[in-house]
């Protein structure tokens, strides 16, 4: 079995996320359909990064630069193989809580136990801040959210309605530390 390597990304390592396939195949994704959410069936293939490369690349720069958590997995030749990032400035009316901005794992090396390990590492800093919870913008893919709930994650009991209009299709979940 391959060796991985979990540990701080610095900034000169942001254009590692480069190296990473990020597509996704997405048969069946959670969505409102008469005031109820359910699973529908969309069969999509999102072949490139959510919002584009540019834009995961400049959040990670930002997370590094703002005192945020970068964690990455890298394999014993030093690609990266998946990242996770938390964002350090709370928000909340009665908790406070951290943005798990980002966790994304380079599509071969999906259901290994590196996304549980990322999100862990994410879980540690967040402690480590005195923070309550970790908020999660949750792409609504059915395999997305069954990683989420099978780690522990569940809805959001106060919803950042800036994040929830950036995207309504996501799930707005939390993890209690």
């Amino acid at each position: 079995m391959e060796s991985i390597t979990y540990r701080k990304l610095s900034l000169e390592e942001c254009e590692k996320i480069n190296e990473m396939n990020p597509s996704q195949y997405i048969g069946r994704a959670w969505r409102e359909v008469e005031g109820k959410r359910q699973l529908i069936e969309i069969n999509y293939l999102d072949s490139d990064w959510p919002n584009g490369y540019q834009h995961h690349f400049n959040n990670l720069r930002n997370t590094i630069l703002s005192g945020g958590s970068a964690i990455g997995a890298f394999n014993c030749s030093n690609k990266l193989l998946g990242f996770a990032t938390v964002n350090c400035l709370f928000f909340g009316k009665r908790y406070k809580y951290v943005l798990l901005d980002q966790l994304f794992i380079t599509l071969e090396y999906r259901n290994r136990g590196i996304g549980k390990k990322l999100f862990m590492h994410s879980v540690n800093a967040a402690k480590e801040w005195n923070a309550d919870k970790i908020y999660i913008c949750a792409g609504s893919a059915e395999e997305t959210i069954a990683f989420y709930l099978a780690i522990g994650c569940k809805e959001a009991e106060e919803i950042n309605k800036v994040f929830y209009e950036s995207d309504p299709r996501d799930l707005q979940l939390e993890y209690v530390l």
